[in-house]
């Protein structure tokens, strides 16, 4: 009794206690095929059985980390599951089914045929092996049937709607993960992605079709335009003639605009002021000039009493910053003129409460973000500093604790100076996150929070430039999800008027536009119908031009229900939406 008791006592894997036979030699397992093929199915079963003499576990069932090619090559994004992922005991002559599928982003893997092994492993040994192979390809290669699409057949231009579809195999189950392959007639009407999301591009009749393995199911949609339209009226003007202009900040009743370059042997070194008062008709009413030849950037703290005027090329080589009072806003008085660390030149600028953010020219490490502390203007400290690693820093904007970065080639980083998002603050910026904006060339960046999208302008010389829609719900993943595109010209910088949800964009020879932002944002808005208005007040030309009255549009401000636009060739344009 002693010995059988010593026997029941052994591992399962070993021989009985009468057989000769080793314990490592009488495991022996075997799947009922050499292949498992997983082509046109959602998922299928394969045996493994005990073909020896011995009862084996626990059995555990493992597959590579991912698919090859034919050419022995990991492809990313597939998956093998599979179910159950051990059994505890396979007695002699017992067989256990083990079912297996795929899984993954399966829309980014191209077509071709993928395969990876299924394994049965007894304390950590293969002990039993069929290959799982899958064919991938447009999806007529499933025994699947759309029995049914759903979905709006009328639908306004530009709006986002969502198609679905209920699909069943051979025998009315409802697979998983069946593939759909959708498309839109005509193929210009509109587009249509892998989940059934689609967003109409022109008004009339449009066919939007499902189609997986056997069978496919269409739907005729209705589009009706957009139908949007509006004008700009011409309020008033500020004429600068003798000098380039550049930004522009309005505040109360005052416009604070710089300058840039040199114009008629004029340097871009002034800072004007404007009183707005009567917009109809603004009075020059002072001007600031600074050791600079662009003065590129100009920002009023909210409260009105701090301004911040940028350097850039100044002939002592210092550069910098100067602090402005505006105790009285339309005569300024300098504070003082700040350059530490700052002699490469600042070409933007953004005041949040006590810190000024910097743009510091060039590509190095010197370069980039500077945060200064200006709690005291007369004596304002260096806190911080940020630099991508890449390329170089071309604006900042700040908003609910976050600085957006256009950083040029290097994309939109995204930092935390307040948020509370990643533990970050003005003394340590914190980077969220980071999105290399197709086109490169980043330029400016608008953060809307209540609809989670960001505005990024993309200033290419040498083609169209385009505005970029990121979407920004998510800060892990940033994603880009539309475009605007104005062809003969790039665009300059934003601003958006979110109780209207219009974007008021500065395209430079192109004039102003104002674009309907409203609802999701998909695809190509500039064929959406999605314009509103654009305006060349001063027509065609030159832009810039040292003679030149062309339109040339910098920057627009809405302010007090009107559009203050800055114009490199004539100075202050102040506008007024009509019919939006």
């Amino acid at each position: 009794m002693v010995g059988a008791l010593a026997c029941l006592a052994m591992p399962v894997a070993a021989a009985s206690c009468g057989d000769s036979v080793s314990p490592h030699d009488a495991v022996q397992l075997a799947f009922s095929s050499a292949a498992v093929d997983l082509n046109g199915v959602a998922s299928q079963a394969v045996v493994l059985e005990n073909t020896g003499p011995v009862a084996v576990g626990p059995v555990a069932f493992v597959a590579p980390a991912g698919f090859v090619n034919d050419g022995g090559v990991a492809v990313a994004g597939m998956a093998l599951e599979i179910s159950p992922a051990e059994v505890a005991t396979l007695n002699p002559g017992d067989s256990h089914t083990v079912s297996v599928r795929i899984s993954g982003n399966l829309g980014s893997v191209p077509d071709g045929t993928y395969r990876t092994d299924l394994r049965a492993m007894v304390a950590n040994e293969v002990r039993a092996t069929v290959t799982v192979q899958v064919r991938l390809s447009v999806c007529g290669r499933e025994p699947f049937r759309v029995r049914t699409l759903t979905g709006p057949t009328q639908i306004v231009q530009g709006s986002v709607v969502q198609y679905t579809v209920d699909v069943q195999d051979a025998n009315g189950a409802i697979p998983v993960d069946a593939c759909v392959s959708w498309s839109v007639a005509p193929a210009s009407a509109g587009l249509i992605d892998a989940a059934g999301r689609f967003v109409a591009y022109q008004a009339g009749p449009v066919e939007i079709e499902a189609a997986s393995g056997l069978g496919a199911q269409g739907t005729s949609v209705t589009v009706t335009a957009r139908n949007l339209s509006g004008a700009f009226g011409t309020v008033g003007r500020g004429t600068i003639s003798e000098r380039y202009s550049s930004d522009l900040w309005v505040h109360g009743a005052v416009a604070y605009q710089g300058t840039w370059s040199s114009r008629l042997g004029n340097l871009g070194n002034t800072l004007y002021v404007w009183d707005v008062v009567n917009p109809a008709s603004p009075i020059l009413t002072d001007s600031v000039a600074i050791d600079a030849r662009v003065v590129n950037d100009v920002k009023v703290r909210s409260d009105g009493t701090l301004a911040v005027i940028t350097h850039e090329s100044s002939t002592d080589g210092l550069n910098g910053v100067t602090l402005l009072d505006l105790t009285e806003p339309r005569h300024p008085t300098v504070v003082r003129r700040f350059f530490q660390s700052l002699e490469f030149g600042v070409h933007n600028a953004w005041i949040e409460g006590n810190y000024l953010y910097l743009v510091v020219d060039g590509v190095s490490p010197s370069s980039g973000l500077r945060i200064l502390d200006v709690s005291d203007p007369g004596n304002p400290t260096v806190v911080s500093s940020f630099y991508a690693g890449s390329s170089f820093l071309h604006d900042v904007y700040v908003r609910d604790g976050l600085a957006f970065l256009s950083h040029w080639n290097a994309g939109l980083i995204v930092l935390d100076v307040g948020n509370g998002v990643a533990g970050g603050s003005p003394t340590a910026p914190v980077e969220v996150s980071r999105i290399a904006v197709s086109g490169g060339q980043t330029h400016n960046a608008w953060y809307w929070p209540d609809a989670g999208y960001i505005f990024v302008g993309e200033e290419d010389f040498a083609s169209p430039g385009i505005m970029h829609v990121i979407d920004a719900r998510d800060w892990a993943d940033l994603r880009e999800v539309a475009t605007f595109r104005v062809e003969g010209t790039t665009p300059h910088n934003f601003w958006l008027d979110e109780a209207s949800e219009v974007l008021y964009l500065a395209w430079y020879g192109n004039g102003l536009r104002a674009l309907d932002v409203s609802g999701d944002l998909w695809g190509e808005l500039d064929r959406q119908g999605r314009e509103i208005a654009s305006f060349q007040y001063g027509g065609s030309g030159s832009c810039p031009g040292s003679l030149s009255v062309a339109t040339c549009t910098w920057a627009p401000q809405v302010h007090d229900g009107r559009i203050f636009v800055a114009d490199m060739n004539t100075g202050l344009r102040i506008l007024q939406p009509v019919g939006f």
